[in-house]
C-alpha cells in the first residue's frame, strides 16, 4: 500500500524499512491544534521496552526516525540491556520560542500516552526540562533533571566521555599517541564539546570544530574552555577570534588524526568526501555515514595505511548489502570485527 503523494519527511512505501527485525510501529502524530508534527519509531521490543530520544529538527523524517531507532536496538543490545529501540522525531525549530516548544512537546507527550512500548529520552534538540514537562503528562521519560532524580548527563558530558574511551580502545590499531594527536570535531555542541575536553586532558590538540554557522581552524590549537564558554553564550564557532573561518562542510577535509563527527546524520558522503583528512574517525552520530561512502571513512580508522602492519585486517569496513535493503543499509551493515 502507498500513500497517494510523498510529503516532506513522510514515507512513500509504509512497508519500505520492513525487515525481519522490525519496525514494529511507525506512528505519524500531527496536532493542528498547536502544528504539531512528529513520527515515532518503535523498531524492536525483543528486549524490553524500546528506549530512544525525541530529536527536533525542521528538516527531520520518518526515514530518519526508523534508522535512529535501529540504531538503538542494536546498541542496547550490545550492551546487553533490557530494551529495545525507539526514537522520535518532532519537525520544528529546537531554538523556538520556549513556551511554544513546551506546547509541542506537551501536546506530542499526550499523544504518546498509549505507546507503552515507547520510553522517550533526550537528543538533539530536547534536553532535561523537556523531558520533565514529558515526566509531567504521561509519568514515564529518562534523562530528567537532578531536582525531580535524574542525572545530569549533559553537565557530566557522558556521551563524550564515551568518546574519549572509543578513541583509547582505538589507539591499539592506529601509529600515533594521544600526546599531541590533532582533533577535529564536526558538530561542537552538547556532545562535541566534552570530548574535546575529555580529549584535551589526554593532551590532545583541538585544531578545528564546526557548528551550523561554520568552521574554526587553528593549526596551532584551539582554547577548548574558552571555545566552550563562547557556545554556552549562545554564540557559535566562528565568534572565536583566534583562527581561520570557513563554512560549515570545511571540516570534513582538515587534516587531523582524530576526526570526530557529532552532528546530524549522513555528513559522510561521497560528494563530501574526497581524501583522507583524518586517521581515526570515532563517531558520536549513530549514523554518519551514508551506506555509499567511501569505505576508508566509515566508522573507525579512515584509511589503513596508518594502522599497524599486522592488525590491518582490522579495518572496519562495511560489509556489502543486497539492493533491496541499501538505502538503510548504514545502520543495518556492521564493522567485519563484530
Amino acid at each position: 500500500m502507498c500513500l497517494p503523494f510523498r510529503m516532506k519527511g513522510y514515507m512513500q512505501d509504509i512497508f519500505e524499512f520492513a525487515d525481519d527485525l522490525g519496525p514494529l510501529k511507525i506512528v505519524h502524530i500531527y496536532d493542528p491544534k498547536c502544528d504539531l508534527k512528529a513520527v515515532v519509531a518503535i523498531d524492536n521490543v525483543a528486549r524490553g521496552p524500546s528506549i530512544g530520544g525525541i530529536r527536533m529538527a525542521p528538516d527531520v523524517s520518518a526515514e530518519e526516525a526508523f534508522r535512529l531507532a535501529r540504531a538503538m536496538t542494536l546498541k542496547n543490545s550490545a550492551a546487553n540491556l533490557p530494551h529495545g529501540g525507539g526514537k522520535s522525531v518532532i519537525f520544528g525549530d529546537p531554538r523556538m520560542d520556549l513556551a511554544k516548544k513546551e506546547q509541542l512537546v506537551r501536546a506530542f507527550a499526550r499523544a504518546i500516552r498509549d505507546l507503552v512500548e515507547y520510553i522517550p529520552g533526550p537528543d538533539m534538540g530536547t534536553d532535561e526540562r523537556c523531558m520533565a514537562w514529558i515526566k509531567d503528562e504521561i509519568g514515564r521519560a529518562v534523562g530528567l533533571p537532578p531536582e525531580i532524580g535524574g542525572i545530569p548527563l549533559d553537565e557530566i558530558g557522558a556521551t563524550g566521555l564515551g568518546l574519549k574511551a572509543s578513541v583509547e580502545a582505538a589507539l591499539k590499531y592506529c601509529d600515533f599517541a594521544l600526546e599531541g594527536a590533532r582533533v577535529v570535531i564536526q558538530g561542537f555542541g552538547s556532545v562535541g564539546k566534552h570530548a574535546a575536553r575529555f580529549l584535551g586532558e589526554k593532551g590532545t590538540v583541538l585544531v578545528a570544530a564546526s557548528d551550523s554557522r561554520g568552521t574554526i581552524f587553528n593549526p596551532k590549537g584551539i582554547d577548548v574552555a574558552r571555545l566552550i564558554a563562547l557556545k554556552d553564550s549562545g554564540k557559535g564557532v566562528t565568534d572565536y577570534s583566534d583562527g581561520q573561518k570557513f563554512d560549515a562542510d570545511a571540516v570534513i577535509d582538515i587534516e587531523c588524526e582524530i576526526w570526530i563527527p557529532a552532528a546530524r546524520p549522513d555528513v559522510i558522503r561521497n560528494a563530501s568526501c574526497t581524501k583522507p583528512a583524518g586517521w581515526c574517525c570515532r563517531t558520536s552520530s549513530p549514523m554518519p555515514a551514508v551506506s555509499s561512502a567511501p569505505r576508508w571513512n566509515t566508522m573507525a580508522a579512515r584509511n589503513h595505511r596508518r594502522c599497524k602492519p599486522s592488525q590491518k585486517r582490522f579495518t572496519p569496513t562495511l560489509q556489502r548489502c543486497s539492493p533491496m535493503r541499501r538505502k538503510t543499509a548504514h545502520c543495518r551493515a556492521k564493522p567485519r570485527w563484530l
